[in-house]
């Protein structure tokens, strides 16, 4: 229970990251809201790699390029499914605020994401 009380923490934490950095593309009109979310949620990844590493899961038993490359793998996944339901919520309803959007596409990835880094990232296991 405890991981995945600092899981949600750093999902929260990246949530806010995520926001703020698609907030200040928007705001400042530097790019639209589908290209915005790109460095959005790269900036939220890496912010969650840190908290996960160092507060949830702890270090893996693997190299750290390793355990870099399983993280994102994971990441890279989790942030198809955000991207998708994000995007697919702004093409099918419009006026949709981006931010609304945004709450549905994080909140999809999240379980998904959880299972990925506690079992394939952070759990035990050699290195293939």
């Amino acid at each position: 229970m405890k991981k995945l009380t600092f899981f949600l923490f750093a999902g929260a934490i990246g949530f806010v990251v995520d926001m703020g950095v698609l907030w200040l593309l928007l705001e400042f009109r530097m790019l639209d809201p589908f290209s915005a979310r790109a460095p959005a949620i790269g900036a939220a990844l890496v912010c969650t790699y840190m908290i996960n590493r160092t507060f949830t899961f702890g270090a893996s038993h693997r190299k750290v390029a390793v355990e870099g490359v399983r993280y994102g793998s994971v990441g890279l996944i989790s942030t198809l499914i955000n991207y998708t339901v994000y995007s697919g919520l702004l093409l099918i309803l419009p006026g949709l605020s981006p931010y609304i959007a945004l709450i549905f596409g994080s909140g999809s990835a999240t379980s998904f994401a959880y299972l990925g880094y506690s079992r394939f990232v952070f759990g035990p296991g050699p290195d293939l």
